[in-house]
């Protein structure tokens, strides 16, 4: 299985790929590294939504400069993963406990048996989801875990109370594999970068594009109505005041202060009732805060690197 290498993103060296087999029989693609020098262990890097591998190229580059390697899945449905629906356009999910799949899958079958203890996980929004339930059901993979601007709420509006049961009643009323109203199978990441609502940073912006331009088949548009109910339901129990209670695990979260997508109050809401957590509110920065400007780059990186054990402050 390839790994899509441009000019503007070259496939860092060290790459290994192929592809394994969830137990229900769906086929994912992954990427590992092997460890850079004086290594340090392995970051387990879990993309959001529409997202796949060869946008986090920089990112193994960022963690390899660490003394860090990584290791990366394309979820079910997006990137060079099997997709679910004739239109492979169509982002679609039947519950995110299939997404909890196939983490258990690639760190049984790639991370624990091939890449170097200790582990550690790099989650951004759906992804990021996809970590803290894994944390809440007793997974203890990770030593540590860092978000990215995790999915657990979307900014309030006029009609977003009602959009959790419209899409339970249309999905099952048998609409769950159209797109939600107002979606098409337009890819996200070709969008003009004036009015997009992830980045600032138009040189990271174009070569996300590039990207998809040079494979099309890594291109992905709006969530069916499936997985905008599997969504609604994943983010469901962080309105309960005692869930972060119930997870016992190290989690730094990082949130985009200009985030359109999820709702930083709702983040820092979650954040502060963690019993072994930490988070940060990056102001100005957009939702993709690895996709954005150095200058929030930045300030990311100087967190993980005072939270993840092993990285340049610990040396």
């Amino acid at each position: 299985m390839k790994l899509v290498s441009i000019p503007a993103n070259p496939v860092p060296e060290g790459a290994v790929t192929a592809t394994i087999k969830t137990p229900d029989g769906v086929s994912l693609r992954y990427a590992r590294w092997e460890p850079p020098p004086g290594r340090k262990g392995t970051v387990v890097v879990c993309p959001g939504r529409t997202e796949f591998i060869e946008k986090y190229f920089e990112v193994v580059r960022d963690l390899r400069a660490r003394g860090l390697t990584a290791a990366i899945l394309d979820w079910r449905g997006q990137g060079l993963s099997d997709r679910p629906l004739a239109d492979a356009h169509k982002s679609h999910v039947r519950d995110f406990s299939d997404y909890l799949r196939d983490l258990e899958t690639f760190m049984n079958e790639v991370v624990l048996p091939d890449c170097p203890p200790p582990y550690f996980a790099l989650g951004h929004s759906m992804g990021a989801n996809v970590l803290i339930h894994s944390a809440s059901l007793g997974h203890r993979w990770f030593d540590r875990t860092v978000l990215s601007a995790p999915m657990i709420g979307l900014p309030p509006s006029n009609h977003m109370r009602f959009m959790p049961t419209i899409a339970r009643l249309s999905r099952l009323l048998g609409f769950g594999s159209r797109y939600v109203p107002g979606g098409s199978a337009a890819v996200e990441s070709l969008s003009a970068f004036v009015g997009n609502r992830v980045t600032s940073d138009p040189v990271r912006h174009a070569r996300t594009a590039a990207v998809i331009e040079a494979e099309p088949a890594l291109g992905l548009g709006s969530p069916t109505i499936a997985w905008a109910d599997a969504a609604f339901r994943a983010m469901a129990p962080f309105a309960d005041p005692a869930f972060p209670a119930r997870i016992r695990h190290p989690i730094l979260i990082v949130a985009a202060g200009r985030d359109l997508l999820v709702s930083t109050p709702a983040i820092e809401e979650f954040a502060i009732r963690l019993r072994a957590g930490a988070h940060l509110v990056i102001s100005g920065a957009r939702h993709e805060i690895l996709m954005e400007q150095d200058y929030y780059r930045q300030q990311f990186w100087a967190a993980f690197d005072a939270f993840v054990p092993g990285t340049p402050l610990f040396g």
